[in-house]
């Protein structure tokens, strides 16, 4: 579940424009329609590109390239944006479980720099406009597992009333924290929900940071043990830590790893990770898995991957779940 969001790739020359709409670099900002307006007209002669976008969009789009039977709980407007997003769920074979509401549908910009950085202008629109009493039990019969992005934080209803229904059906409740900022704004609503909803969470360093107040990455995933049964602390280039019980775990990321745009790593390592949890896949496996995904996300610009590419992804995770790869 997640902002039902269409993504603008958009390549900078450098990070002038950053700092002309003080957008901090590599943050997540809410901006309203004219921002996002003004912004496309200083971008209008980057390169660009459309696709399906959104955080949770990202990871269950990943996820259904892997195999794994998904839906998608948003909103959107009555207009050709959301007719885009809800073919492109279709195509995908991804149940869409999609209102409409009465703004327009939801834009996020993503402005990448020169080093592959991205920073998102995320104009909301309809997504905001999904409302707790839409919800109900029969969306989320038949899964494992609900995952929520950390960019609905905003609405402390909706995000209650969602893992609420997912756990009296038996769903196992994995959230993403999303960016340093989101994390900044509403940090006791998140570790509260934490501590009585969630079992898996995704976070960066910065995330982790920000929740735990710890800057070190084991000492911050010591912490967020305390509030949930599997947190997964992610460290760039140097892999990740994951801790399930007593079992803490290293994994890599693998070789030869070009980065051209880290839009949707994280999206993509939670999908890679939350695919083998739901194939009751061992742990290191899963995380694997995780960073198999994210590595060759950000060898694209935005997180469309070729048919080609997504067909060495296959031969790899096999290898996976065959334990004869393993970070």
């Amino acid at each position: 579940m997640g902002n039902a969001l269409t993504d603008i790739l958009v390549t900078l020359p450098d990070d002038t424009l950053l700092e002309e709409f003080g957008l901090p670099r590599g943050s997540m900002n809410l901006v309203d329609a004219t921002l996002q307006s003004r912004i496309a007209a200083r971008t209008s002669e980057c390169p660009r590109a459309r696709s399906l976008g959104g955080a949770a969009g990202n990871t269950i789009r990943a996820m259904a390239h892997l195999g794994a039977e998904v839906g998608f709980v948003g909103k959107v407007g009555k207009d050709e944006t959301g007719d885009f997003l809800e073919s492109s769920l279709a195509s995908l074979h991804i149940r869409p479980y999609l209102f409409r509401g009465r703004s327009q549908s939801g834009q996020c910009v993503s402005l990448v720099s020169r080093d592959g950085e991205r920073t998102m202008a995320t104009y909301l629109g309809a997504a905001l406009e999904l409302e707790p009493s839409e919800l109900n039990g029969a969306i989320f019969e038949g899964f494992d597992c609900l995952y929520v992005e950390g960019y609905l934080v905003q609405n402390h209803d909706l995000i209650r009333s969602a893992v609420e229904l997912a756990r009296q059906r038996g769903l196992r409740v994995a959230l993403d924290l999303a960016s340093f900022n989101v994390v900044e704004e509403h940090l006791d609503f998140l570790r509260d929900l934490t501590a009585e909803y969630v079992d898996i969470v995704f976070a960066n360093e910065q995330e982790a940071a920000v929740f735990t107040g710890h800057r070190d990455p084991l000492r911050a995933l010591d912490e967020l043990s305390s509030y949930c049964t599997l947190p997964v602390v992610k460290v760039g280039a140097e892999g990740a830590y994951l801790r399930h019980g007593d079992e803490t775990i290293h994994t890599g990321v693998p070789t030869g790893v070009r980065c051209v745009d880290t839009t949707g790593a994280g999206d993509f390592y939670a999908a890679g990770f939350l695919t083998g949890m739901c194939e009751n896949l061992p742990l290191r496996q899963c995380g694997t898995l995780g960073a198999l995904v994210a590595a060759r996300v950000i060898g694209f610009v935005g997180t469309t991957i070729p048919d080609a590419t997504w067909r060495d992804i296959h031969a790899d995770a096999a290898a996976v779940r065959a334990g004869r790869y393993l970070l």
